[in-house]
């Protein structure tokens, strides 16, 4: 680690950048750049070559994204493509082009076929159909792993690509439509307690399983990979694949995430399924064996998570994303 680096922290604001924000600063790395979307359009290809030409960056961790749960893939579908193309397209090649030798790119475990064997493996890339529900989103991130990859094979850069599984925890979306599975819970259930009722109803039929992983695991895992030696990195992914996934390599049916909340929360109701409502893939487990194989696992548990999620919930309820 050079403590001395420049470096670019895209999308500082959301849930992973803010926590690979944190990360960076126990570090103790001394040059965190930053800029709020105000500041700085990153679907903005000139105002993003501007900024690149004039920051001198040395690191990019590329966090920045426009995400959303399953109401929000299926109501916004051309947001979603677009947005996210232009983000990495545009930060990658300026990253490229003034001098950045190392880049890590969040992606997302939607990049797997729906029917992909489990747990998934970075080899299950490409090799079938995508979760219909989200295959904008799930499209314009593996067109950034294979910028990535691309960049790295024809001009000898190191950018790196992270697949994290479902994640949760301070700075969390938690509006009530188009926000993750945890978050939407919580507040949910948050809510449901406030006002005494004696049930909640969760979508889908419950059964479909997921892995959620704390976001300051994410973002210790993020600074980890970011720092391994290029050849201890290379020899544990494929050829031309840049991508490495992130996970806990532990799943759980959303009813028991959403019974795990509402012991956290103390709501003694019921938790309902409503079956009407999209279930998406059955099930989203990472492989995480090549991470473990470098040394590095998921230490925070899900309940643990998920209480400190609640906490934070409550201490910023008057200024969340409602």
């Amino acid at each position: 680690m050079n403590l001395d680096s420049r470096v670019f922290v895209a999308g500082h604001r959301g849930m992973v950048g803010s926590a690979i924000i944190r990360q960076l600063k126990r570090k103790g790395y001394r040059y965190i750049i930053t800029r709020t979307s105000l500041e700085l359009d990153l679907t903005n290809q000139a105002a993003v070559a501007v900024f690149f030409a004039e920051e001198n960056i040395d690191m990019v961790y590329l966090a920045a994204a426009k995400v959303g749960g399953i109401h929000a893939n299926n109501t916004y579908p051309a947001e979603f493509i677009y947005q996210n193309l232009m983000i990495e397209a545009n930060v990658i090649h300026q990253a490229f082009t003034h001098g950045v030798q190392k880049l890590l790119f969040l992606g997302s475990s939607c990049i797997y076929p729906k029917l992909a064997e489990q747990p998934m493996q970075e080899s299950a890339l490409l090799s079938g159909y995508l979760e219909s529900t989200n295959e904008p989103y799930a499209i314009a991130k593996i067109a950034g792993i294979k910028l990535c990859e691309s960049y790295n094979r024809q001009y000898g850069v190191d950018y790196r690509s992270v697949m994290p599984t479902n994640l949760y925890g301070p700075g969390d979306n938690y509006h009530p439509e188009n926000s993750h599975v945890i978050p939407a819970l919580i507040r949910r259930i948050h809510e449901a307690k406030e006002q005494g009722l004696s049930d909640v109803s969760i979508w889908g039929t419950g059964m479909p399983k997921r892995e959620f992983l704390h976001v300051d695991d994410m973002a210790k895992a993020s600074v980890f990979i970011m720092n391994l030696d290029k050849s201890i990195y290379c020899n544990h992914v494929e050829p031309m694949q840049s991508h490495i996934n992130v996970g806990t390599g532990i799943d759980c049916s959303i009813l028991e995430v959403a019974q795990t909340i509402a012991n956290v929360i103390e709501f003694e109701g019921q938790i309902k399924t409503d079956p009407s409502k999209p279930d998406g893939a059955p099930r989203k487990l990472m492989d995480v064996d090549r991470l473990r194989q470098l040394g590095w696992e998921a230490e925070i548990k899900l309940d643990i998570g998920v209480r400190d999620a609640y906490e934070s919930f409550c201490k910023n309820i008057d200024n969340l994303r409602m």
